[in-house]
């Protein structure tokens, strides 16, 4: 007997194939005490999720941008079509967090009480109840309330191992400042865009020695439209500024713990107003001798490019934790 007729003659061809086995996104929250308010976050769970309910999985948390928020990544950056994608491919099939992050440079703030950044929250209309925490330790929020809940809730592997963090622009400053301050918690980090050489003041196009800005006036005026916020997260003076620069961040773990340093992802586009700060922060790192995988692509600071290049950070995580 022929496949054909096995398959029931020539009119089984004409079936249309099956829908590709796709993920699926869920929204949560909880109560977070490091903020002292509930936050609501989005999870990715992939596609054998349902169907091997003795699976466990690694787990990469996915920061959103400046005036963003936890729904941006599914919405705008197209993240659960690329995971699913890979997933289709072969590749290790993560679960992803995208948390509500604030306008908040995921740190802990340099001004404790935020009624300012309540004020400034003009662009989102996020309710007070949501936007305005009254203990505003950001960092803390993600690497250790956001991750025990999600180790709590979810079938995860619950260990540094098989956790990284991700992120663009403000959210890949987040990412890699993650990785580097909680090196027990992440061992792995990418950046799309970031922020990654805050007080870069020159030169550009930019070669080493890098010039920093001597003082905040001078900050000021680098980010001007983007001020708002930098302040209050990062501080009113350089020298709360340099305490979270990811390359001060580095050598410091690279000197008191350099077994954990987290493995590094950054890329950024050609045309991105980011592109000298990235630049800097690879010298830094090759000064120190902490390697990381860098890439430049064509575009700029757009979610066109982050949809496009997302697929790569997602791949690039899931080779180093979901192993």
């Amino acid at each position: 007997m022929t496949l054909a007729a096995l398959c029931g003659g020539p009119a089984a061809s004409a079936q249309p194939a099956p829908n590709p086995p796709r993920g699926r996104v869920v929204t949560d929250s909880f109560w977070s005490p490091a903020l002292g308010t509930r936050k609501h976050f989005l999870v990715y769970l992939p596609p054998s999720y349902d169907r091997a309910p003795a699976g466990r999985y690694p787990v990469a948390y996915y920061l959103h941008g400046l005036w963003g928020r936890e729904t941006d990544w599914a919405r705008l950056g197209a993240l659960p079509a690329a995971a699913d994608s890979l997933a289709r491919a072969g590749r290790p099939e993560l679960i992803v967090v995208m948390p509500d992050g604030d306008d908040s440079w995921y740190t802990t703030w340099n001004a404790l009480g935020n009624a300012d950044a309540c004020r400034a929250d003009t662009t989102r209309r996020e309710p007070a109840a949501t936007y305005c925490v009254p203990w505003p330790h950001y960092d803390e929020y993600v690497a250790r309330d956001l991750v025990a809940r999600v180790d709590s809730a979810y079938r995860t592997r619950a260990d540094r191992a098989h956790r990284a963090v991700g992120g663009l622009s403000m959210g890949g400053y987040g990412a890699v400042s993650l990785a580097l301050r909680y090196p027990d918690v992440f061992a792995a980090a990418a950046s799309h865009s970031g922020v990654l050489a805050p007080l870069l003041a020159g030169p550009r196009p930019f070669a080493p020695p890098a010039r920093w800005a001597p003082t905040v006036d001078s900050l000021r005026a680098l980010y001007r439209g983007y001020w708002t916020t930098l302040p209050l997260a990062m501080g009113r003076d350089t020298a709360a500024w340099w305490a979270r620069d990811p390359g001060r961040l580095a050598a410091r773990l690279r000197q008191q713990r350099p077994r954990d340093l987290p493995a590094l992802f950054v890329d950024v586009g050609t045309e991105d107003v980011l592109l000298e700060q990235n630049r800097a922060f690879r010298a830094t790192l090759g000064a120190l001798g902490v390697p990381v995988d860098y890439a430049e692509w064509p575009g700029a600071h757009t979610w066109a490019y982050w949809r496009t290049h997302v697929g790569e950070s997602l791949a690039w995580l899931g080779a180093r934790v979901g192993r």
